[in-house]
């Protein structure tokens, strides 16, 4: 592959899960619009992120990312983005208590509107019409109206990312990360959880500590990193037109760096080494993620963080495992041991959703808890054997209380799925299934910790 990279340069190498747009002089109308935009995010924050992910490659820090699986038009409104925000910090703060270092929070959210397919059409009733892509790409309705791909739906999904950063922010630096307020949240979901005795313990933990800060003078009030917090965003980088237009040259380094938001990934579907996201996100100085399945191997893998990462910069590159809970066994352990003898720099991340999906007998897709479960404490266990850091979770999430996701706490079922099978796309942990997770890393994390005792750090939202 050529060293010479532009930010079009992925316009030459072939290219999957890509739209087929009727109109291409409205395209390119559309995205030199966009290039003409202001960016959503700056690249001093992207190095920012990039610095504590080093943290993490080194095993002093915890990533947590997640979000909606594809965030929707028709759904973009300020209790949405509160109610997920709300949620991500509770669970980020459980964690950081009981990993005793900090959680790197970077949403899915302000820009993850474009979704790989299995195929690119779809046949309902004998009428065969393109596949639902996302709503950065086309509608979710069955007509041909809707499934044709439309690029004045860029603009759309640039006006919405800029409205959620915008209120993100508010949230993060204008009070509402409050620390005592946050774990008061966490107190209700313990006493109102039927599991709620099994976190019990942790919560009076995490009370007793902010006790402690508040006697000893340390107060939100007069500690700025226990009243705010730093979130970052991310999304796959599937749709490179639109990614290719927010890509700019930072004026204080003059490195390219995609101001779409903070962390882009390739997906398991895109992440061929000669072909186009690949390239794509090999030139811009982002920290960048690749998703990687069953079909990874270990040369392949290896030559993947060559192209991508060839510095062996830290924080640069997050691998972020979705196998399967029946799979993980099968195949990780080979990979880390690949990048251990290579002396590879890398954040590990499980993904313990995509590799979980089954058809319930109603007829809804869905994801069983006890499976989500079943993979989280493989990557655990696989990481402690092997000596390497179990370094993040990535999850499919909402803020709301959806009915996606069988199993949890409050046990739902198959019958139960109809009730709020709100997603667009793949289906979601709803808030108290999110939480519960947190709960059982964080005494996962925890029990580690106890065996392998590091120096103690604040707990503070700010981390």
């Amino acid at each position: 592959m050529s060293s010479r990279w532009t930010p079009d340069s992925w316009r030459t190498k072939p290219i999957e899960q890509v739209p087929v747009y009727m109109d291409p002089a409205a395209l390119a109308e559309v995205e030199d619009q966009l290039a003409s935009f202001p960016p959503l995010v700056f690249a001093g924050e992207a190095r920012e992120l990039k610095a504590k992910l080093a943290r993490v490659a080194q095993g002093e820090g915890f990533l947590l990312q997640g979000g909606d699986c594809a965030e929707s038009f028709a759904e973009h409104g300020p209790d949405t983005i509160r109610d997920f925000f709300r949620v991500f910090l509770q669970m980020a703060v459980v964690l950081t208590y009981a990993g005793g270092s900090p959680v790197v929070k970077v949403g899915r959210i302000a820009g993850q509107f474009a979704k790989p397919r299995s195929a690119p059409t779809e046949t309902q009733d004998g009428i065969e019409l393109p596949s639902y892509r996302g709503d950065i790409i086309n509608g979710i309705d069955f007509t041909e109206e809707s499934r044709s791909p439309d690029p004045q739906r860029m603009h759309m999904g640039y006006r919405q990312a800029a409205a959620t950063l915008n209120l993100l922010r508010a949230f993060a630096q204008g009070g509402y990360a409050n620390l005592e307020h946050v774990h008061q949240w966490n107190l209700g979901f313990v006493a109102d959880s039927p599991a709620g005795h099994r976190y019990q313990e942790l919560s009076d933990h995490i009370a007793e500590t902010l006790r402690f800060m508040r006697a000893i003078g340390l107060t939100p009030e007069n500690t700025s990193q226990l009243r705010s917090t730093s979130l970052y965003t991310s999304h796959e980088a599937l749709l490179l037109g639109y990614e290719q237009a927010l890509t700019r040259v930072d004026s204080t380094s003059g490195d390219w760096y995609a101001t779409s938001g903070h962390f882009l990934w390739a997906g398991d579907r895109t992440r061929q080494l000669d072909h186009a996201h690949l390239d794509y996100l090999r030139g811009v100085k982002n920290p960048i993620g690749v998703k990687i399945g069953p079909s990874m191997t270990p040369d392949e893998l290896i030559k993947m963080i060559d192209l991508l990462s060839p510095q062996n910069e830290p924080g640069r590159l997050t691998l972020i495992c979705r196998f399967g809970a029946d799979k993980v066994g099968d195949h990780l352990p080979a990979l880390i041991r690949a990048v251990e003898r290579e002396g590879k720099s890398v954040v590990w991340a499980c993904d313990p959703m995509h590799g979980n999906t089954i058809k319930a007998a109603s007829g809804y897709k869905t994801r069983p808890f006890d499976l989500i479960l079943k993979e989280v404490e493989a990557f655990f266990d696989i990481h402690r054997s092997e000596g390497t850091h179990a370094g993040g979770l990535h999850v499919e999430m909402t803020g709301s209380n959806v009915t996606e996701c069988v199993g949890g706490a409050k046990a739902l079922t198959d019958a139960d799925l109809s009730d709020r099978y709100h997603t667009h796309c793949d289906p979601r942990l709803n808030a108290d299934q999110s939480i519960e997770l947190a709960f059982i890393v964080a005494e996962r994390l925890r029990r580690e910790r106890e065996e392998h005792p590091q120096p103690e750090i604040s707990i503070a939202a700010g981390e």
